[in-house]
């Protein structure tokens, strides 16, 4: 594949990095009614499930149960996100979908990472809402994104 080529492939793909809040739909609506239809897209959802402390179980079989329990949840939102997009126009094999469970990183960074590794030229977030306490606490992923993204843009759905 030609460098022209793959840059091109690089700005048509997308990742849609999405959870099971009202922000994440309005972000997977709005890449369908922007680009459902238009030749050439690809989109993958990600969605990361942020692996718990050892000490939040009492043992290693509760840990692996909740873990299996949070992939079967992601795939199943994973799925009804992907056909919404499959039902806009986007080919069923230009859609993928990727589970990440991550430990010891930040959301945003765990984002990136994938972005990263799927040479992606735009990551899609929902807006979260969130209290000026709760964002000076716990941070905003989507402000991370914008301010640590680099070579990408950053598409934020409110």
């Amino acid at each position: 594949m030609s460098p022209a080529t793959t840059q091109a492939k690089k700005n048509k793909h997308l990742i849609i990095a999405v959870d099971d809040s009202d922000s994440a739909r309005r972000a997977v609506l709005y890449v369908a009614d922007l680009l459902g239809g238009v030749p050439g897209f690809i989109a993958t959802l990600i969605s990361i499930i942020p692996e718990k402390e050892m000490d939040f179980f009492d043992s290693e079989q509760e840990k692996d149960a909740w873990i299996e329990q949070q992939l079967v949840s992601a795939n199943a939102m994973l799925e009804q996100y992907r056909r919404l997009l499959v039902q806009s126009g986007f080919p069923q094999d230009a859609v993928r979908v990727q589970v990440c469970v991550e430990a010891r990183k930040s959301l945003s960074e765990a984002i990136l990472e994938t972005r990263c590794d799927a040479s992606c030229c735009t990551v899609v977030v929902g807006r979260g809402h969130k209290t000026k306490t709760e964002e000076f606490l716990f941070g905003s992923i989507s402000s991370r994104l914008i301010h640590e993204a680099q070579s990408c843009a950053v598409w934020v759905v409110e």
